[in-house]
């Protein structure tokens, strides 16, 4: 991945990400609500603009743009992510999370700059979550060289970096390195932003259904080093 002059990503090129974006505008922009769009912006507090396009419909649209498509490699992948993000509409950034998710494993550790490039544009919690969990932590456990990025991205002053590193071991289970994650906890305990205590709470909540003593535990030592936001979050399935 290449990167201008300016600091922004170069977009490669890319005949299959032509031919998706070019049946994905048609369709997307055919199947546009406008009233729905109206309410999607606001209930997003107008974090971008809407088509107004449904979840199960515009998945629907989805499958119908990408079928016969073959599959993409990392060069296909940061083209299609990064000119859905340079559309101004959320749906187009919706699909490329999915195109992503789905495709996550033809990525190399070198797509972690797009990821986190995709994080910090047009940040809300809608797109950040998923590519916390699905796409930044599918390149982490594929190369666990890249928890040395977790480990500057937890401390980083972008709230939705931080963010991405507390979750992005959300879906790791028993492969959890719980060290890290309390760490991580403890190393924003004290952040005043709402979101970054909602993912406390989240990424614990989540590993305590894997181990509950061990969360139990961590908070029985640390507990007064959390928001109770976190702590409430972290202990709403297994008690105190």
């Amino acid at each position: 991945m290449r990167v201008t002059g300016e600091g922004t990503l170069e977009v490669p090129r890319s005949a299959l990400a032509d031919t998706v974006l070019e049946r994905l505008t048609t369709a997307y922009a055919a199947a546009a609500d406008p009233e729905r769009a109206v309410a999607a912006r606001a209930y997003m507090k107008d974090a971008a603009p809407f088509l107004g396009i449904p979840t199960p419909e515009r998945r629907a649209l989805s499958r119908t743009v990408l079928q016969g498509t073959p599959r993409p490699d990392e060069s296909d992948c940061t083209a299609v992510a990064l000119r859905c993000w340079q559309l101004p509409e959320r749906e187009y950034h919706y699909f490329a999370v999915d195109y992503l998710r789905r495709y996550v494993g033809r990525c190399s550790s070198g797509f972690l700059p797009v990821a986190r490039h995709l994080i910090t544009a047009v940040s809300w919690w809608d797109t950040v979550d998923a590519l916390a969990a699905h796409v930044v932590g599918g390149l982490v456990a594929a190369d666990p060289r890249l928890t040395a990025d977790m480990d500057a991205w937890i401390a980083d002053d972008d709230l939705w970096v931080a963010r991405t590193a507390l979750l992005h071991q959300l879906r790791y289970k028993e492969r959890t390195d719980t060290e890290r994650l309390f760490a991580y906890c403890l190393r924003q305990s004290g952040h005043p932003d709402f979101f970054v205590r909602k993912a406390i709470g989240w990424c614990l909540r989540e590993y305590a259904k894997t181990d509950p003593d061990a969360v139990r535990e961590f908070l029985a030592r640390e507990r007064g080093r959390f928001a109770p936001l976190s702590v409430r979050e972290a202990l709403k399935n297994i008690g105190a």
